[in-house]
């Protein structure tokens, strides 16, 4: 028994060398594992995972106050702004063609005007309130016979009453006159439609001069304007200088009115005889252009009169169209319950017309003119009717419900008050109104230097805490649309436009629009 528990079991000599061989690997793999270990610490200790990356530069980052974070943020939404595709045509941007050299023009201002100084021209634009930005800009000048007009036209604008031009015309005449494109801005009723119809008129004569207009062929200039309105006052002041100088025996000079709710016919004919002016709306400007009836072949003069009204009336899109049609380079310019108010006065025997989107053409049109003859006393009108029309003898404006946004209130106010003269703006508003619009409005009548109303003062003011904000930054109130009681962050028309951006983004996945609706 005692051997059998002794007994040690024979194992051959091979079997022995492979298990010795085996437990050498067994050491040597738990060796690797831990090699590989140590490998996989280093390597996460050189590589930082990006939530360790964040909370490192977080803790490195210099202390940002909150009203460097405020600025930080605006910067941002600015530059996200700025960002939008170039206003210019699809084959421009393609081919990425950019103008350096302003159209050559026949047009020079005298000797004298020309040999003014900087410091001169510095001094002129510090007298009449001209702020300019731009490179090479051409000297203003004051009087309208040094800009070099025919005498027809100076005539007219004696007969006019207009004697002196005004800051926008001392140094955007010139400016236009000498084929720069510009962006004019100024104050309502200050004669910006002269800075671009004089020059305009100017450039259709030349070129008839240098070679009359075929049968189908123009225009040479093209004036585009948010409303029918707006643009059957602008054919119309091209009109009253365009009579003298025929009447003068200066060449012919057609001009044309392409605006919507008027017989396509009568625009047509026009186009066919040749035209040298065409003053249009957006709408059928671009259907005219798409149906082949009228080209811009040689259209080297482009006017968006009131462009920012166009663009926050959705019309940049066809403005782009437009631009798709010119071949060349070109000078530009970048200047409901109505009813229910009306029928109210007329009951009450007030001599009283409306306007606004629902009326036809038509009708429009009386409205405008008889309430400008002084043939009715009233006229009752929504948006449509709030910027670049001239009512001279306007003395008082109604609001009967405040506007959305600031800006308008400021075009709706200044059909009163133009060219230097005063008159009074009565607004009413409720506790329906936004905070906003009623924050912006006070700070509005803060810089006009006007009473302010026990309910605006009373508002809780978030701008009163921005001081810092403002004089660091450089601007006083919304960087975007100018309202001075909001910052940039809280605008209601950059907030607007991007929930309309978004709503016509949207696809019809549901097919609301009918028959293969959602494609």
């Amino acid at each position: 028994m005692e051997e059998d528990d002794d007994y040690v079991e024979y194992v051959p000599v091979a079997k022995r060398r492979a298990m010795e061989a085996q437990k050498i690997l067994q050491r040597k793999g738990k060796s690797s594992a831990l090699e590989d270990e140590l490998e996989k610490s280093k390597l996460a200790e050189s590589k930082p995972s990006l939530l360790v990356k964040a909370s490192q530069l977080k803790r490195e980052a210099p202390e940002v106050s909150p009203t460097q974070q405020l600025m930080l943020q605006e910067k941002e939404m600015i530059e996200h702004l700025s960002d939008r595709k170039t206003l210019m045509s699809v084959r421009e941007l393609a081919k990425g063609i950019t103008y350096s050299e302003p159209l050559p023009t026949g047009w020079k201002p005298p000797l004298p005007i020309r040999r003014m100084s900087r410091k001169q021209c510095d001094l002129i634009r510090k007298q009449w309130h001209i702020i300019v930005d731009g490179d090479d800009i051409p000297p203003p000048i004051k009087n309208f016979k040094d800009m070099r007009f025919p005498e027809p036209i100076l005539k007219m604008l004696k007969a006019k009453g207009i004697v002196q031009p005004t800051p926008i015309q001392v140094q955007g005449l010139p400016v236009v006159l000498s084929g720069r494109d510009m962006i004019g801005i100024a104050f309502t009723g200050s004669g910006k439609t002269l800075v671009f119809v004089l020059p305009l008129i100017m450039v259709a004569l030349q070129e008839e001069i240098m070679m009359p207009i075929a049968p189908g062929e123009g225009p040479f200039g093209l004036i585009v304007c948010p409303s029918r309105e707006l643009a059957r006052q602008t054919y119309e002041v091209v009109e009253q200088f365009l009579i003298p100088m025929k009447e003068a025996g200066y060449p012919d000079l057609r001009p044309l009115l392409c605006i919507g709710g008027v017989d396509m016919r009568s625009q047509l004919e026009v186009v066919k005889k040749g035209v040298h002016i065409v003053v249009a709306t957006p709408g059928r400007l671009k259907d005219l252009l798409a149906k082949k009836k009228m080209n811009l072949d040689n259209c080297r003069y482009l006017t968006l009169d009131e462009a920012d009204r166009l663009v926050d009336l959705g019309f940049e899109d066809d403005i782009r169209e437009v631009f798709d049609h010119f071949k060349a380079q070109r000078q530009t310019l970048r200047l409901t319950d109505v009813d229910d108010i009306h029928e109210y006065l007329l009951l009450k025997g007030v001599e009283g017309v409306a306007i606004h989107g629902g009326k036809d053409q038509e009708e429009r049109e009386y409205a405008i003119s008889s309430f400008k003859a002084g043939k009715k006393d009233v006229l009752v009108a929504t948006d449509v009717a709030s910027k670049g029309l001239d009512f001279p003898d306007i003395q008082h404006v109604i609001n009967y419900d405040m506007p959305a946004e600031i800006e308008n209130y400021v075009h709706r106010i200044g059909r009163t008050g133009r060219c230097g003269k005063t008159g009074i703006a009565t607004t009413f508003i409720n506790k329906n109104q936004s905070e906003t619009t009623l924050l912006d409005l006070k700070h509005l009548l803060q810089e006009a230097k006007q009473r302010i109303p026990p309910v605006l003062a009373e508002l809780n003011d978030p701008m009163e805490d921005v001081d810092a904000i403002t004089s660091a930054s450089g601007v006083k109130g919304c960087a975007y649309c100018g309202g001075l009681g909001h910052r940039i962050r809280d605008c209601p028309k950059l907030e607007h436009q991007k929930s309309m951006a978004i709503a016509s983004s949207r696809r019809d996945y549901f097919g609301a629009g009918g028959y293969r609706g959602e494609i």
